[in-house]
């Protein structure tokens, strides 16, 4: 019997149009804290937020390391988000595909609890998952682990019980299929709403190449069921 895989899907960006909804306005709040917390000049704020970003995946990992900030405020504070839930936007043709997807299905996003329980809110699909791991829960001996660090997709797979060969990681960030392909899972590269970025990182990401760790590149998420993934590749 075949046995079906385990998906792992990103939020923003993934199962809806996050540069539309909410990049902007938490890129500024990010900056803004900053300012605050670390009584930094703007331009220089900014600098800390781009640099701890490229460098350690999520600009929260640079801020508690190097200064001490806590997650949970910093957390709690850049993503208030006044009128998210009359921005964010989604496909209905890509939630039907989900809910005719086989196999266990989880929502993997370095954002907030608070966040991730709005915005699924929002587009009504919370019930297609058999469950939510936001960023608080991406911890390991007391530190935060978020995408795209390999130890915590090798605990997440253990967490689920299954082996990471068994899981798909569907996506929008290549940095973080790449880590995914390190451990054996499976990847796909969703593009739907990168294609359609005029604003931030997603708006300048070269979308026509085809990475050595990517399994497939997709637009929508009802070509998932058309036909199976290939097995993984070695690593």
């Amino acid at each position: 019997m075949r046995r079906d895989p385990v998906w792992l899907f990103d939020l923003d960006n993934t199962l809806h149009d996050a540069s539309h909804a909410a990049f902007r306005d938490i890129n500024q709040r990010m900056t803004a804290y900053i300012v605050r917390e670390l009584g930094v000049p703007e331009v220089e704020a900014d600098a800390l937020r781009r640099r701890y970003w490229l460098r350690y995946g999520a600009t929260l990992l640079g801020l508690v390391r190097h200064h001490g900030v806590k997650a949970q405020h910093f957390l709690h504070h850049t993503h208030i988000l006044p009128g998210l839930e009359q921005r964010v936007r989604g496909h209905v043709h890509d939630f039907a595909a989900l809910a005719a997807l086989r196999g266990r299905k989880y929502i993997l996003t370095n954002a907030p609890a608070a966040y991730t329980a709005r915005v699924l809110g929002v587009l009504g699909i919370a019930h297609l998952f058999d469950g939510v791991i936001p960023i608080e829960q991406m911890a390991m001996f007391g530190h935060l682990r978020p995408k795209p660090d390999a130890r915590m997709l090798r605990h997440v797979a253990a967490r689920l019980k299954v082996p990471p060969a068994r899981c798909v990681l569907v996506e929008d960030t290549p940095g973080h299929l790449k880590s995914a392909r390190r451990v054996g899972m499976g990847t796909v590269w969703m593009q739907r709403f990168t294609r359609s970025a005029t604003w931030g990182h997603s708006a300048s990401m070269r979308l026509t190449a085809m990475p050595a760790y990517v399994d497939r590149r997709v637009t929508r998420l009802r070509t998932l069921q058309c036909q199976c993934l290939p097995a993984p590749r070695a690593a």
